[in-house]
């Protein structure tokens, strides 16, 4: 005879896969993902043409951090700039300090002007932070596909345009 735990529990088992298949079954393909299109196919699908600022450098709106220490992004059209090798990158030629002060442009901060392997202060960009693209990004206009809710907190009043990751990073580390 079969007794009445093993009952219950081949119920219960019943109910959850009866559930997760009901589940599953309630969306369609165009409604999973960000790209509203049938998944077994990309003859479709097409992504939106990405739309850069074309505004000039020192003309643009210079955006707020995402969160503290966050990479700022480019506001600027880059076109012409790219690509980026040590012994050429134009990005240096406006955001040098001396040089960005004086023509009002974001000047690269003193962890750019550091070497972390020798902890030593360097007179220019360490080489092994050239490649500005790698972080920095140009800015977008497009909508986004999802809404974001975050708000960062930032420690200093400035931390939205600022960054004080050298001064931060090892915070905490013993």
């Amino acid at each position: 005879m079969v007794s009445t735990k093993i009952i219950i529990a081949a119920s219960l088992l019943s109910v959850f896969i009866a559930t997760g298949c009901a589940v599953a079954s309630s969306y369609s393909e165009e409604e999973l993902g960000l790209r509203k299109t049938e998944l077994y196919s990309e003859k479709t699908t097409t992504g939106e043409m990405t739309s850069y600022s074309k505004v000039a450098a020192g003309e643009s709106k210079v955006f707020a951090r995402a969160f503290e220490n966050a990479p700022p992004m480019i506001p600027h059209d880059v076109e012409g700039m790219l690509d980026l090798t040590k012994d050429n990158n134009s990005c240096l030629g406006c955001h040098v300090p001396g040089v960005a002060e004086t023509i009002k442009a974001t000047p690269t901060p003193k962890s750019h002007l550091y070497d972390m392997r020798t902890g030593k202060t360097l007179a220019e960009v360490s080489s092994a932070r050239y490649n500005c693209t790698a972080c920095h990004a140009p800015q977008s206009n497009n909508e986004p596909l999802v809404n974001n809710e975050f708000k960062p907190e930032y420690r200093k009043a400035d931390g939205a345009q600022k960054t004080n990751l050298l001064d931060t990073l090892n915070e905490g580390v013993k």
